[in-house]
This record gives structure tokens, C-alpha cells and sequence, in this order.
């Protein structure tokens, strides 16, 4: 008897034949290779500056005990110094302030003399005082008066020897402290002038009379002579005209005055 073939054999060997064809399997795409992406360019920050490396400060040599001690005097000694100066000397309680010295007045200003022609050549004449007579000789102011009086006249003699104009005698002594007599007069030219002013001056050295001193020598414009109780001016015309101390001088006595024998002039009158 023959064998039956299995129904499940059957099946196996229909699923494994070819006759049913196997579906072809679909290629897949290649996949798109992606663009490399661009960078943006990174701007570089400027680099900073390094900051200098500072120094190290030396270290400072400890100071000994004595030094500390020397720096602490010297400071002492300086703020001791500058109290002294600030608060000024000290009095002590037992000794009395020194009394302040009165305070001079201010003395008053010269008035400023009017400018004019030559004013700078006229000579300034100190300011002086003459001694105080003895109260033990009333008669003294007397006969120093009489013997001032023929000095002056001894000078306008002179002058008039040696060529002088307008001389003139005032007489001051009721006025003023330190003169009794002024003898003006007059001279062309400065060399003029310089020789009467020389002339006066040496004919009375040889009576024995010195003047005390003589100014304006050198610009012979108005030259002093001084004799103490004596005062002589000579002037030249433009400088006598100008300062007019016959006008200064209008309210004082004129002294009549004869000239010497000799040159046969008759009494001059001013």
C-alpha cells in the first residue's frame, strides 16, 4: 500500500518554488550632502596695554631706639621754634614791660617850589639855628647886630668892586631866627656871577671873616654865601627875576650902604 503524501509537505514545497516572482526592492536616493556653512570672521579685540609693574618700594632699614628718640627731639625742637616765632618774646611776670617810645609826628612836606627857567640850579640852603646868647649879657643880641650890620656892608662893598648890579641890604633880623642881614645882588652872566661870588669871598677872608658855606658855585646861576648872621645871594638877571626875594622880603628894612673911598662912589641907596 502506498504511502500517502503529506498535505503539509505539499504546501511547504508550492511556498518554496519559483514560480511566484519576489517584487523587486525600490534603491533608495542618495542623500544631498549638505553645504559646509561659512563662519562670519570673528573681529579680534585690540589686545589691552599691560599696565607697568610698579616697583617695590625699598624696604625702609629699622630704626634703632636712639634714632626714634633723635627724629622725637628734632621734632620737638621745630614746634618749639615756630611757637617762638608765632607768639613773639615772652615777658616775665616779675620784670614791667618796657615803656613804648613816642612817636615822632609825621613831619609836613616841603611845598614844592614853582618850576621855571633854571629852577634846578638854584642851591637849597640847610635849615640851621644860631646859638643862644648868654642871658648874662643883655647888650649881646646888640653888638652881634652891630657887628652883622657892617659885614654886610663890608659884602656890598666887595661886590661892588667887583662889578656887581642892585645890590642890596635887607635887613631880617625882626623875622626871622637864623639871620639878621641878606645881601642881594646881581652878576651878567654865570662867569660873572662865579667871580663876584669869588671876589666877596676873598676880600673878606683877608679881614678875618670865613664864610660857613658856599653853594650854586659850579651852575653860576645863584650862588649862597653864608656868614652866619650874613646871608649873601648873587644872582644872575633871569634867576633874580624869577625867585623876586625883593618882593619875598617887601615889609623889611633896606640898609644904606657907602662904597670904599677909593672907588670914589657915592652912598649906593636900593
Amino acid at each position: 500500500m502506498a504511502e500517502a503524501k503529506s498535505p503539509r509537505k505539499k504546501t511547504s514545497a508550492a511556498k518554496a518554488s519559483p514560480k511566484t516572482p519576489a517584487r523587486p526592492v525600490a534603491k533608495a536616493a542618495p542623500a544631498k550632502k549638505a553645504a559646509p556653512a561659512k563662519a562670519a570672521p570673528a573681529k579680534a579685540a585690540p589686545a589691552k596695554k599691560a599696565a607697568p609693574a610698579k616697583k617695590a618700594a625699598p624696604a625702609k632699614p629699622a630704626l634703632s631706639r636712639a634714632d626714634i628718640e633723635a627724629k622725637k627731639e628734632k621734632k620737638k625742637n621745630a614746634a618749639l621754634r615756630v611757637a617762638k616765632k608765632t607768639s613773639g618774646p615772652r615777658t616775665s611776670p616779675a620784670k614791667a614791660a618796657p615803656a613804648k617810645k613816642a612817636v615822632a609826628p609825621a613831619k609836613a612836606a616841603p611845598a614844592k617850589k614853582k618850576s621855571g627857567p633854571k629852577a634846578d640850579a638854584a642851591p637849597r640852603p640847610k635849615p640851621r639855628k644860631r646859638p643862644e646868647l648868654s642871658a648874662s649879657t643883655p647888650d649881646a643880641a646888640a653888638l652881634r647886630r652891630d657887628g652883622a650890620r657892617e659885614l654886610a656892608k663890608l659884602i656890598a662893598a666887595a661886590g661892588l668892586d667887583k662889578k656887581a648890579e642892585r645890590i642890596e641890604i635887607l635887613d631880617i633880623g625882626e623875622k626871622v631866627d637864623y639871620a639878621d642881614f641878606l645881601v642881594l645882588m646881581s652878576g651878567r652872566s654865570d662867569r660873572q656871577v662865579r667871580a663876584v661870588a669869588d671876589g666877596v669871598t676873598e676880600a673878606l677872608k683877608e679881614q678875618g671873616h670865613r664864610p660857613t658855606s658856599v653853594e650854586g658855585m659850579q651852575q653860576g646861576q645863584w650862588v649862597l654865601v653864608d656868614y652866619t648872621d650874613v646871608i649873601v645871594h648873587v644872582f644872575v638877571d633871569e634867576a633874580r627875576r624869577y625867585y623876586d626875594l625883593e618882593g619875598l622880603w617887601m615889609d623889611a628894612t633896606r640898609v644904606p650902604f657907602e662904597a670904599p673911598a677909593a672907588d670914589g662912589a657915592s652912598p649906593a641907596s636900593p
